[in-house]
């Protein structure tokens, strides 16, 4: 439980090379043995994480891909993916586990925020970015996190300032932060316990922004 399996990349290296509905059958028995080996470590890390953080709910998305809208049309994922939601709508943001063979990460942030959510974010960091930056620049956040990344504008957004202090800040899209992991990292012993270290690091991050997600910009709940 408190690892991956090194054979779900051996798996996913099959997989890759036969990515078809008659070879998944035929394996089906292997994949459902590692998928459940999966399940129990989402499970463990998900326990885990609830221990000092507020959680709502974990998901381990599904093999299957969506082909209706993509030029790739083979019917199989070659990951795992695992979503943690925090509990809403206090505790805003979310924390996402990847495992595919020599691309394992974890993700933390806002992927797509809700219009009227980008724009509360923006309005305080036009207000002062300095606690943000306080955050983003402790060398225990930097050294497990590192960078912010994400979806920019190439300019300011409409109503904002393109001289403004914060516009490199201002002008994001997405606030998201990931930390790469390799595939032996993954499957050794402690990998569970290295993936809530990170997560408590990055609590600061999650905080913050929950907090100005539920309030105005006069400080005032608006829950």
């Amino acid at each position: 439980m408190n690892s991956i399996n090194p054979q779900v990349f051996e798996f996913f290296n099959r997989l890759s090379e036969n990515n078809n509905r008659e070879w998944f059958e035929q394996h089906k028995p292997e994949f459902k043995n590692l998928e459940l080996g999966v399940k129990e470590f989402g499970s463990h890390l998900f326990d885990q994480i609830s221990a000092h953080d507020s959680l709502e709910r974990w998901k381990l998305m599904r093999i299957y891909r969506d082909v209706r809208f993509s030029k790739n049309k083979t019917p199989y994922k070659t990951n795992f993916g695992i979503s943690f939601r925090r509990t809403q709508p206090s505790s805003r943001g979310s924390y996402y586990l990847h495992i595919s063979p020599e691309d394992c990460f974890l993700a933390c942030g806002f992927w797509g925020p809700e219009p009227a959510d980008l724009l509360r974010i923006r309005k305080e960091l036009a207000v002062s970015a300095d606690e943000f930056r306080e955050i983003l620049n402790r060398p225990s956040f930097r050294d497990t996190w590192g960078d912010l990344v994400g979806e920019e504008l190439k300019s300011a957004p409409r109503g904002f300032d393109k001289q403004h202090p914060a516009i490199d800040l201002i002008r994001k899209k997405q606030f998201l932060f990931l930390v790469r992991f390799s595939d032996q990292e993954i499957t050794e012993d402690d990998f569970s316990s290295r993936v809530n270290l990170a997560l408590k690091d990055v609590r600061p991050f999650v905080d913050f922004m929950s907090d100005v997600l539920t309030t105005d910009l006069n400080g005032e709940p608006l829950i």
